[in-house]
């Protein structure tokens, strides 16, 4: 048989001699519950944010600790959620540290035949220098007649169907603010 516990650590015993009969206060705490702490404490700092997943822009804060996420919960200061998050919302710590989350791309070089297979970060960094390099290139201050421009007809935007009025509106602010004005959706056409 088992170890039995000593009588005064049973929590029946333990209401009885505080006098709290439904259980809710300290007689009902185990060991290892007076030492439970919320895994936020840890954290190093915290980041106010928004949730990406619809156009409502709920608060959340994001707790981190050595530069890693360690929890992301809703805001109380924000005047919209209030520190409430719908289930989309309250999984978006899922959506950041998830073992699902993709980290490498597949990538095909100019010309090549063959699919290679290249680490996220330097998929964005490639992407980034080439948006970066043809918009320096193709830059148009002004036009032949000295009419103001500040445009690059560079790059152009096809946005797919799938893409909601948000993330559209967020693209839209994006291309604008590079200068690209070249901008569709699947859509429309």
């Amino acid at each position: 048989m088992g170890k039995s516990l000593p009588k005064m650590r049973w929590p029946v015993l333990r209401q009885i001699r505080d006098k709290d009969l439904l259980g809710l206060g300290k007689s009902a705490f185990s060991e290892r519950t007076e030492n439970l702490m919320a895994r936020t404490t840890r954290a190093d700092r915290t980041v106010k944010s928004i949730c990406p997943y619809c156009g409502v822009g709920c608060g959340q804060v994001v707790y981190v600790k050595d530069e890693k996420i360690i929890d992301i919960e809703g805001d109380p200061d924000s005047p919209i959620s209030r520190g409430r998050l719908c289930p989309k919302g309250a999984a978006t710590f899922q959506l950041v540290t998830g073992t699902h989350r993709i980290k490498n791309v597949l990538y095909r070089r100019p010309f090549g035949s063959e699919w290679e297979t290249i680490p996220l970060k330097k998929a964005m960094e490639m992407v980034a220098e080439r948006v970066k390099k043809t918009r320096e290139e193709t830059w148009e201050t002004e036009s032949s007649q000295g009419h103001r421009l500040r445009r690059t007809l560079g790059i152009a935007h096809l946005g797919g169907a799938t893409l909601d009025n948000e993330e559209n509106y967020l693209l839209k602010k994006l291309y604008t603010s590079l200068g690209i004005v070249q901008v569709e959706n699947q859509a429309r056409i």
